[in-house]
């Protein structure tokens, strides 16, 4: 995941990656199983990337592709491809891939996020990576992942319907999938096909369906305004801002409601997107006004998060860090909230509130880097850069960079307020990751 994250693709926006576990959660809790005996945590997230697509990794990491989530045309659409990928966890497939080769040779873990980031333009391209990292028994990896899909479809199609969406989403999009794979996926020879035919796996789904009690779920607002949303993430240029708001004006031309919402919504992040917050304030307060008739649909996270970005646009620090202290005890399982309330407080100048308020939020979830860059601004701002240098070692470390956590550790050391106490955590930090840099190095001169 250290490899991805750093990919400037990957998509580090809090409220769509809320989003994402928001849903991801909802159907781990009905089926608790997909944890494993040790209950393991799942993260779900998105990267940027046009394609039909998206991908599970070992630990519980899944990944959305932009385009899929763009291309779905209902919630229960999105939903059943993470249900699908949930399933590839639950049966560990990944895992026994790999545990199946141990006869043959060493596995380079390497290969599997190698082939992960690869499969962001093309799930072929991402299983040859892998074959290839795997070694001789390439015809036995292909046999296994088509065995692979059927088993995540079964798994992922008792997901979707015990968690109330509408089952009949995921053969929908699977066969907008393969009218989009077309053309490549019929030239490839069936042996060496990857996944499953998808009609084969589309007619297997369909008579899972007519032993089921015709169920139809409404999509939520959220999902809406998240397919807005991910438009603009999708594509930050001039060119792309245009596009987007055209797309928006032809939405709101339709005069729908959920699409006159979001199309609203869209607009505002145009605005905010072009520095024009005053804009972005008066379509944000015409779509919170057009969804006002339902309590529960005025009160949304993602409302929320755009309203504090719009005041921090105008310069209205204390006023967004109002109200995302507000929304961080309203929405308790969204950490977006709790990133922008640090960022207001900071940019407010209440540096020392800032610094009680982060220190407070790393004992709890102290493996989010974020939060240990956060510190640091908050302590440069008190001119401790002792502790300042300590935070970003922590953040870096956390990144996976463990040569610039090395160096922070060293201005740590060198910085003339430290105390006693902190070069002694100078010195365990130090041990521990320069053994770990040793093993690392000794590692990747094996793979050479």
């Amino acid at each position: 995941m250290h490899k991805i994250r750093r990919d400037p693709d990957y998509l580090d926006d809090a409220p769509l990656s809320d989003y994402l576990n928001r849903i991801g959660n909802s159907m781990l809790a009905k089926y608790p199983e997909a944890r494993g005996e040790t209950g393991n945590d799942f993260e779900f997230f998105a990267v940027r990337d046009l394609t039909l697509n998206a991908f599970a990794l070992p630990g519980g990491y899944i990944a959305i592709h932009s385009g899929l989530i763009l291309s779905t045309q209902s919630e229960s659409e999105l939903a059943s491809v993470i249900a699908h990928e949930i399933g590839h966890v639950a049966q560990r497939h990944i895992a026994r891939m790999m545990g199946q080769q141990k006869q043959d040779m060493l596995i380079p873990l390497a290969a599997v996020a190698a082939a992960a980031l690869a499969a962001r333009s093309s799930p072929d391209a991402a299983q040859a990576l892998l074959a290839g990292g795997l070694g001789a028994s390439a015809q036995r990896q292909l046999n296994f992942s088509r065995e692979a899909e059927r088993e995540a479809d079964r798994i992922g199609f008792q997901i979707l319907g015990s968690s109330g969406y509408d089952p009949s989403g995921m053969t929908v999009f699977f066969g907008r999938m393969q009218t989009a794979t077309r053309a490549y996926s019929d030239a490839t020879p069936a042996y060496l096909r990857t996944h499953p035919m998808t009609t084969e796996r589309i007619a297997d789904i369909q008579a899972r369906i007519r032993e089921m009690r015709y169920r139809q779920r409404a999509d939520s607002l959220d999902y809406h305004l998240i397919r807005a949303r991910v438009r603009l993430l999708q594509d930050h240029s001039t060119h792309g801002l245009i596009e987007a708001e055209r797309a928006f004006k032809e939405q709101l031309a339709l005069k729908l409601r959920m699409q006159t919402i979001s199309a609203r919504y869209g607009l505002a992040l145009v605005a905010l997107q072009r520095g024009d917050h005053v804009a972005a304030r008066k379509q944000l307060q015409q779509a919170r006004k057009d969804a006002k008739d339902q309590q529960t649909l005025s009160k949304n996270p993602l409302f929320a998060s755009t309203s504090i970005d719009v005041h921090m646009a105008a310069r209205n620090f204390s006023e967004a860090a109002k109200e995302a202290n507000h929304a961080r005890h309203t929405f308790t399982l969204s950490r977006g909230f709790v990133y922008q309330y640090a960022d207001a407080l900071l940019a407010a100048d209440h540096s020392n509130e800032a610094t009680n308020f982060l220190r407070d939020q790393v004992q709890q979830y102290r493996a989010e880097p974020k939060l240990h860059r956060q510190l640091a601004k908050a302590y440069s701002a008190q001119d401790k850069r002792a502790l300042m240098h300590l935070a970003l070692a922590e953040a870096y470390e956390l990144s996976g960079s463990l040569p610039a956590a090395l160096e922070q550790l060293s201005l740590a050391r060198q910085a003339p307020d430290a105390t006693y106490y902190e070069h002694s955590v100078i010195d365990a930090r130090e041990r521990e990751w320069q053994a770990r840099r040793r093993e690392q190095l000794k590692q990747s001169n094996k793979q050479k």
